[in-house]
């Protein structure tokens, strides 16, 4: 089975990185050249489009920023659809929104090409190491299919619904790791505030109920002050956008979202939003006037 991959970002060079080394023939397409350079030097073949990496693949994986990025590549000039031959699976790992990935799949369906959508949660980290998080929306059938390919890439690989429900399940997990990141960066910096040391405080709490792999993963990180980006605040700050425009479409409330979207914004108004998400931190340090550190 020969796989198209469209898109080496932080997310998807590592991941193609591993389809490689299971033992996948792949074809990859970015505007990255470097990207695609180094991808190649594993072993990959490069396309000059997304319409030649659909022409010689039985998957095509796109891994892209956001919903008109998937758009224009699947559906644009040039795009996926234009190489597409029938029985063709694209399985679209992009965090976008839910609405789009159903549209998508509509003009996908009508020349006899299968979508799932199947957004990815763990970050950068989760990405090399191939224990990703991955939640899958689309035809059962098509989903046994591309199982094993996916599993390449995840620990966690489930089908949750019909094709759009992926992309609604990790707004979900957006707006819950948001909250996480907004609930660690208030606590710490009051510890840090009222003279208590935050370490120390980060140790005590961690084997508790508030402790959360979103807990140990970023609170070493801001004791560090290091922001390396993982995940960016401004991709962040797009899928909760995406999360409220699906939650207003459905009639549900977003208050934390609405609160946490804002901080973000304050932050990417400020130079800060390739900052990793776990730099939220640093709006309530302005706030309070103090770092949290070692």
């Amino acid at each position: 089975m020969k796989i198209g991959f469209i898109g080496l970002g932080i997310m998807g060079k590592p991941m193609a990185k591993n389809l490689l080394k299971a033992g996948y023939s792949l074809v990859v397409n970015d505007i990255n050249k470097e990207a695609v350079a180094e991808v190649v030097a594993s072993g990959a073949t490069e396309a000059a489009s997304a319409k030649e990496v659909a022409q010689q693949s039985d998957v095509v994986i796109t891994m892209l920023p956001n919903s008109p990025h998937v758009q224009t590549v699947v559906l644009g000039e040039g795009g996926v659809i234009e190489g597409a031959k029938e029985g063709l699976i694209v399985v679209d790992m992009s965090s976008i929104s839910p609405i789009v990935s159903r549209e998508v799949a509509a003009e996908l369906v009508k020349k006899g090409v299968v979508m799932l959508d199947a957004p990815v949660s763990g970050g950068e980290p989760k990405a090399i190491d191939g224990t990703l998080a991955i939640m899958v929306g689309g035809p059962g059938e098509t989903f046994k299919v591309v199982e094993p390919i996916l599993q390449v890439m995840g620990s966690s690989v489930t089908l949750v619904g019909e094709i759009g429900s992926g992309n609604t399940t990790k707004l979900a997990n957006q707006i819950m790791v948001a909250a996480n990141i907004a609930g660690m960066s208030e606590a710490l910096v009051l510890a840090t505030k009222a003279n208590v040391d935050p370490e120390k405080v980060f140790k005590a709490i961690r084997g508790g109920l508030a402790g959360s792999t979103v807990l140990d993963a970023k609170a070493p990180l801001v004791l560090e002050g290091n922001f390396k980006p993982g995940f960016r605040i401004d991709l962040h700050i797009k899928d909760l956008q995406n999360a409220i425009d699906t939650a207003s479409s459905v009639k549900t409330p977003t208050p934390i979202s609405n609160s946490v979207i804002e901080m973000m914004r304050a932050l990417s108004s400020d130079g800060k939003g390739s900052d990793d998400h776990g730099g939220l931190v640093q709006w309530y340090e302005k706030e309070a006037g103090i770092k949290v550190r070692k």
